[in-house]
Order: C-alpha cells, then sequence, then structure tokens
C-alpha cells in the first residue's frame, strides 16, 4: 500500500498503551519580599495568555489554508460548487470528526453536516455524551461534488496534502473517519470500509501520530439504517477511548 508522500499508516492494537504528554517543567524564582506572593495566580495568567495566542495562531493557519483550497485551479468540484466547506465547531477540541464531502445543504450554508445528514450525527454524538459544536468537524473533499456523486481517488489525492495540513493545525488526539473517502484521503486505504470500521489505527501526520477510526458516514446511515448497530459499536470504542485518554471531561 502506497501513501501520500508525507504520511503513513500502521495498525496498532487498540489496547496498546499510549504514551502520555510529558508537561513542562515550570522553573520557580527565588524572589525576598515581605509580602506574600501569589505565583499561582501568575501562572495561570501564563497558562492563558499561551492559549489565547495558541488560538489567534490557529485561527490565522485556518485562513491561510482556507485561502490555498481556495485558490486551486481547473478544479471541477470548486467550479460546481457554491462555497467552500473549511470546517466548524472548537478548534482546540482533542477530537476531530472527518466526513466525506459537503451536501447541497452544507453548499449553501459552508456549514458542515447539515439537515437530516446532521441531526443523525448530533444524535449519534450525544449517545456518548458529545456536543458537536465541542469537537471540530471537517471533510476529506471541503467542494461538493457534482450530483453529489463519490469523489474520484484522484479528486481525494488531491485534497488529502489539504486534509492533512489541517489536522497538523488543529492536532486533535481523536480522528474520527466518516466514510470511505475519509478513509482512503488519511489512510490510503480504499478497501471497503465494513472491513476496515471500529478498529483504532495509528496515523502519521507530519512526524505526529494521531489515533485514528473509521465509521460509518450518517449519510449512508439515512439510506441503510440496518448498519446503525455497528455504528453504535463504534461509538462504543470511541467512548471508551476518550475516556482512557481523560478526554472531554
Amino acid at each position: 500500500l502506497t501513501l501520500s508522500h508525507c504520511m503513513s499508516k500502521k495498525v496498532i492494537n487498540q489496547n496498546t498503551n499510549y504514551n502520555s504528554e510529558l508537561l513542562d517543567s515550570i522553573e520557580s524564582n527565588f524572589i525576598f519580599n515581605e509580602s506574600p506572593i501569589n505565583r499561582l495566580n501568575n501562572i495561570i495568567h501564563d497558562l492563558k495568555t499561551e492559549n489565547i495566542n495558541g488560538n489567534i495562531d490557529k485561527k490565522k493557519k485556518l485562513a491561510e489554508l482556507r485561502e490555498q483550497i481556495n485558490s486551486i485551479e481547473d478544479c471541477t468540484l470548486k467550479n460546481n460548487s457554491e462555497k467552500i466547506v473549511l470546517g466548524d465547531g472548537n478548534i482546540d477540541s482533542p477530537v476531530m470528526l472527518v466526513g466525506e464531502a459537503p451536501g447541497p445543504e452544507e453548499d449553501k450554508t459552508g456549514l458542515t453536516f447539515m439537515g437530516e445528514v446532521g441531526n443523525l450525527l448530533k444524535k449519534m454524538l450525544m449517545a456518548i455524551n458529545i456536543k458537536k459544536e465541542n469537537i471540530y468537524s471537517t471533510y476529506a473533499v471541503n467542494f461538493r461534488t457534482p450530483e453529489d456523486r463519490k469523489p474520484s481517488s484522484i479528486e481525494i489525492k488531491k485534497y488529502s496534502h489539504f486534509l492533512q495540513k489541517h489536522i497538523s493545525i488543529i492536532k486533535p488526539k481523536i480522528i474520527i473517519l466518516m466514510g470511505s473517502t475519509a478513509m482512503e484521503s488519511l489512510t490510503g486505504l480504499n478497501s471497503k470500509i465494513t472491513i476496515e470500521r471500529g478498529k483504532w489505527k495509528e496515523v502519521i501526520v507530519q512526524n505526529t501520530n494521531y489515533n485514528v477510526i473509521i465509521t460509518f458516514n450518517p449519510s449512508y446511515l439515512l439510506r441503510t439504517p440496518e448498519n446503525k448497530k455497528h455504528s453504535w459499536e463504534d461509538l462504543k470504542k470511541i467512548k471508551k477511548k476518550i475516556t482512557n485518554l481523560g478526554l472531554l471531561t
């Protein structure tokens, strides 16, 4: 299997222990003063400043990414779409959800997972106590396809490096790939999603490891509701991973 030039993939066992992030140590400064010093307030202030600066940096990088995608020339997808759908939600969320491509309602609004598809997704996430607005959502392909057809492998590959940049900006702890287009874009796999779904994998994007799981797209579940039982099994695995990693608490 050949993956894109800046990313590689390997399957890992979902029970593998993950290394915790190392916390930067804070070196104390010795100050001789008769007045009490509230060092905790200083630390909290520094952390808030760091978070604000990081948030501004992410927004700037996302704006630059939007411009890069909008600057694509001779693209059938772009030429047949009303709006680019980059992503929305909490840019600092540890959970990133990647769908396949925008539909007609997303194309009009510029937002992810709208209408009936969005309602089903919200119900799926709420089943594991997650609000859609608390995670970050995007697509493997950022423009609506003509007649809502499945993107071709050429189109998927063309947009895959934008998805990798997107992931590197958001820096999530968990990535949920919904649908075969999202699966192929990030992992390079073009096998049946029924074979790959529900398995935790490790994907490397720009020298960073990401926990990835593949599951069905809500639009597919609307057409084949009998598969909702499999999605529920995947959702439970996602909830367990989130709990084990101490995310969204």
